[in-house]
């Protein structure tokens, strides 16, 4: 990524490489290609004074244009990136500063690049693998001092940066990309997505998430195209804002996790809609949490009028592990969408598997050459189209492992199939492959289990909220605890923000009647949470194991018995 920035700047030195959208609306700063590889070379020259190659540096940025140079940088300097979260301001005992501490403690860092913003309320010596680590501000930095910079050698299959997993079922790790394994799945996104040097994107994902940083900003500076950023803040805020930049800019690429598409269609008003001209909109990637059909059909209708075509949907499937992108469809084709019974009706085939409960969308097909093949996770035998199954990958793009976990990474990234074939990567999710395409069912570590059936977390999610609509769609959690030596059904699930009343003694019991129908299950308990309670990962994905902790310790603040 260096040599591309570096060959880049030469080529065409004016050429715009991105802008930031101040507040989501108003255009702010830019950086051309020349100006992100001046910025690069100063922070590279400011680096190789406190570390050497192959030493870590966190980057700790709030939204806006640093954390580019910064990334660059450390390419530039033979240095690791390890791009994170910039924790809050709150309390330091919050989850965040937990985080940072961890990952600190596991990839011992010799630099903090920061930002002002960020370095103001950094811990100091508040995080003991941070104690004496220098830190780096990087706009304070003479963009003439990459004069001092020295070019280091280039290894291919050293490592390009450590991408800190999101933790959805887990505590971080760090998987280690490679320079091969980033440049393979550069040219695997730009012909899964048709993109060319004159793409123009818009992205709101964060620079910390693999998604943001490797489908956006590094997929930028490959092509040599630019791309408008946001803040994440802001388009949670209004996501009108991200419509109304795609529009402006008319965007051919642009994209998110499931939830949002579903947030654009529930809160953008039909003054918001006003104006809008999404025709240009070539690929609305959809990927990182389960795609549910309801949503890019309600997205489609709300924004049919705007020229958005349902075509533009591109489902994807990917994981840090794999470096980021795995299997995608056809360009310009209309999502595949399974859908059908979910219980025998005297022997008429069955559209999806027996055990699953709701339409599903197809994630398309390996890309850039790699294999994916559905494996039994207990014989790791390969299973027929069909099947449900674990999703097992090998490729260019598969990352060398996690940092620092050899007994992990041996089970993770060297898994052999029963025959021996191998290695592959087990992903750890469950689906199955029908006519070709990627169906993904969920989470091994989230499957729950009762009387022998398998019984997916998000199936029960969405009966529970489409119960009553002071329910927040998307804003549950639900999982096994043990109680009297058997497996209990505990759900918790967010209230909704503007809320009708709710009378919550009836909810319980319509609650518990209505899974006990659909699922033949029954509820153990039912917490309901304030509007804001429950988190995501940076992908979009419930914490279901945190929830699964909180509610074994005690440690939820239940919404009181009341009539709102």
């Amino acid at each position: 990524m260096a040599e591309l920035l570096s060959a880049r700047a030469a080529r065409a030195p004016e050429a715009p490489a991105f802008r930031f959208l101040i507040d989501g609306g108003e255009e702010g700063p830019r950086l051309s290609y020349a100006d992100l590889d001046r910025g690069a070379r100063a922070v590279a020259a400011a680096l190789q004074d406190v570390a050497g190659p192959g030493d870590r540096a966190l980057l700790l940025f709030s939204p806006g244009l640093s954390f580019l140079p910064a990334f660059f940088g450390c390419q530039y300097a033979g240095v690791v990136p390890v791009p994170l979260p910039p924790p809050s301001r709150a309390d330091r005992s919050a989850a965040g500063w937990q985080s940072l501490a961890a990952i600190a403690a596991d990839c011992e860092p010799r630099a903090i690049l920061t930002d002002r913003t960020v370095a103001r309320f950094l811990p100091g010596g508040g995080i003991p693998a941070l104690a004496g680590v220098p830190g780096i501000v990087t706009d304070d930095l003479d963009p003439g001092g990459g004069r001092r910079w020295r070019p280091p050698a280039g290894d291919p299959d050293g490592l390009a940066l450590l991408q800190y997993t999101s933790g959805s079922t887990a505590s971080p790790k760090g998987v280690m990309v490679t320079h091969r394994n980033l440049l393979h799945n550069q040219a695997t996104i730009r012909a899964a997505f048709g993109h060319a040097g004159d793409t123009v994107g818009v992205c709101w994902l964060p620079a910390y998430h693999d998604m943001g940083l490797i489908g956006g900003l590094l997929q930028t500076v490959y092509l040599g195209a630019s791309t408008a950023l946001m803040s994440p803040a802001a388009v949670l805020r209004d996501p009108s804002r991200w419509l109304r930049a795609v529009s402006r800019y008319r965007a051919h690429t642009s994209g998110g996790p499931n939830f949002v598409y579903d947030f654009c269609a529930r809160r953008v008003t039909p003054e918001q809609k006003a104006g809008l001209d999404l025709s240009n909109w070539g690929v609305a990637a959809v990927g990182s949490e389960p795609i549910d059909p309801r949503t890019l059909d309600r997205f489609a209708r709300a924004f049919r009028s705007c020229g958005f075509r349902p075509e533009a949907f591109y489902p994807c499937y990917g994981l840090a592990e794999a470096t980021l992108l795995v299997t995608g469809g056809a360009k310009d084709a209309a999502p595949v969408v399974r859908a059908g019974i979910t219980r025998p009706d005297g022997g008429e085939p069955r559209p999806l598997p027996e055990e699953i409960e709701r339409p599903l969308v197809g994630c398309g097909h390996a890309q850039g050459g790699q294999t994916v093949w559905i494996v039994d996770p207990e014989s790791r035998a390969r299973l027929p189209d069909g099947r449900v199954g674990e999703i097992w990958v090998r490729g260019p793009s598969v990352a060398n492992g996690y940092w620092n976990r050899p007994a992990e990474t041996e089970e993770t990234f060297r898994a052999r199939l029963a025959s021996g074939d191998g290695p592959y990567l087990r992903t750890g999710d469950l689906g199955f492959i029908r006519e070709g395409e990627l169906f993904v069912t969920g989470r091994i570590k989230e499957v729950i289990i009762v009387r022998g059936r398998n019984h997916y977390p998000q199936d029960i999610e969405a009966t529970i909220q489409a119960v009553h609509p002071g329910l927040r769609p998307g804003y549950g959690a639900a999982f096994e605890v043990v109680r009297d030596g058997q497996p209990r059904l505990v759900v918790v699930q967010e209230v909704d923000r503007p809320c009708p009343k709710l009378d919550v003694a009836r909810l319980n019991g319509v609650v518990r009647q209505t899974v006990a129908e659909r699922h033949e299950l029954q509820v153990y308990d039912l917490v309901l949470l304030e509007y804001g309670c429950i988190s995501k990962t940076t992908s979009g994905k419930i914490r279901r194991h945190a929830y699964r902790a909180a509610y074994e310790e005690g440690t939820l603040r239940r919404w009181e018995d009341r009539t709102l």
